[in-house]
């Protein structure tokens, strides 16, 4: 009669368990195999494998060099693989990589108050989390929580993230139409339109949720009137002003926040993307209008874990110490100026705020971004005909000089 195994009895003639690294018995595998085969297709492939980054360039998996002008999409602030960055995830994966938020830790308790510092006026209360569409979901709640009121205002062509609450306060159909339905008491108005506003914000609104430059929506600046007429709107009917600094965020634009540059206090700020220069992150700021939380209410396992602090920090320390928002304003005045004269008549438009750069086309923008990168300049799209330019903060004029001479060779 067999026995039973005790937890040290060592099981006898184990099966090894063999990892296949090739797609087919005769086929090597490759990173690109390998995601096809696995993934789930959820991305168009650009038909090139980044394997290294270094400042504001990358390269291919067969050597090629590339101009990072996505930053990753808006994350890699300082470039890819800065230094200060590195040393600081470095330091601290050896230190201490996971820590929930039940227990104090020394590097979220640090970037509470370095955070604090740089923030617009009045936001004094910070939540951290994971991403963009997170710092998003809980903006929502918060503000649920604090006025009882469930109608959102949103605006057209705006873009929050991909998760349930966040997906509902983007306007784009073919994001949410596959999806619905979703959450009930969301308007949406023209992007600058005061009046619609003024006629949206009814005593059932509760939030009203915009970006102060729309990415994913064309990169299209809003109005210094319309933001300060969303503040002044919310304040006197009781709804709470959602500012999504997502991607506008940490100098992109040339201050800190886009809404410093516009003098908008918002009741609550999300960021992500920049804020730990390429390390996974969000957070959320509260204002006074906030209602006060209580535990259990809201909360996340991987949020303000110390890993992402500390790059969070090191990020903050270099935007602080180097004035990366004034190169930022100053050195995008030129991109600007260079684009707008390249002679092209597929150019509709030139616009953005600071590295939030569109360039509208009276055609598809597709067969463009394929052309900029086979001349060694990464872009990404805004829609079917925007090019978007999101490049790391640290360029150059050489580096400026590099994409508008490719941009002028394929558009001109």
């Amino acid at each position: 009669m067999p026995t039973a195994m005790g937890a040290g009895t060592p099981m006898a003639n184990p099966t090894p368990v063999r990892l296949s690294t090739a797609t087919a018995e005769t086929t090597p595998a490759t990173p690109a195999t390998l995601e096809a085969r696995y993934g789930l297709g959820l991305y168009v492939s650009r038909g090139i494998t980044l394997v290294r980054g270094a400042g504001a360039y990358v390269w291919d998996s067969d050597g090629r060099r590339y101009l990072d002008g996505t930053a990753a999409y808006g994350v890699a602030s300082l470039g890819h693989c800065h230094p200060a960055v590195v040393d600081a995830i470095s330091q601290q994966a050896a230190t201490l990589i996971a820590c929930s938020g039940s227990f104090g830790n020394d590097q979220r308790a640090q970037l509470y108050a370095e955070l604090t510092t740089v923030l617009p006026h009045g936001l004094t209360r910070v939540f951290f989390c994971n991403s963009g569409a997170e710092a998003n979901e809980a903006a929502l709640k918060f503000a649920r929580l604090t006025t009882g009121r469930h109608g959102v205002v949103a605006a057209q062509r705006g873009f929050h993230g991909r998760t349930a609450g966040a997906l509902t306060a983007t306007w784009e159909p073919k994001y949410r139409e596959p999806f619905e339905p979703l959450l009930p008491g969301f308007t949406y108005i023209p992007y600058n339109d005061e009046a619609a506003l003024d006629a949206a914000i009814t005593d059932e609104i509760g939030a009203v949720i915009l970006e102060v430059v729309q990415g994913e929506g064309g990169v299209r600046p809003g109005t210094t009137a319309f933001l300060h007429r969303a503040q002044q709107l919310c304040r006197e009917r009781g709804a709470l002003l959602i500012l999504d600094e997502v991607q506008s965020g940490f100098g992109r634009t040339g201050t800190f926040f886009a809404c410093q540059a516009v003098g908008i206090e918002p009741d609550i700020l999300t960021m992500a993307k920049g804020i730990a220069s390429g390390f996974p992150m969000g957070a959320v700021a509260l204002g006074e209008r906030v209602a006060r939380l209580s535990p259990g209410q809201h909360g996340t396992t991987f949020g303000g874990g110390p890993l992402a602090c500390a790059a969070a920090r090191a990020t903050l320390r270099v935007l602080t110490e180097t004035n990366l928002p004034a190169q930022v304003e100053r050195l995008s005045g030129l991109f600007f100026e260079r684009l707008r004269a390249i002679p092209s008549h597929r150019i509709r438009e030139v616009r953005g705020r600071g590295y939030m750069i569109g360039i509208e086309l009276t055609e598809p923008a597709a067969p463009y971004i394929a052309a900029a990168q086979e001349r060694g300049l990464l872009v990404i799209n805004a829609g079917a005909n925007v090019i978007r330019l999101l490049p790391p903060l640290i360029l150059t004029e050489a580096d400026i000089a590099l994409a508008t001479t490719v941009l002028t060779e394929i558009l001109g």
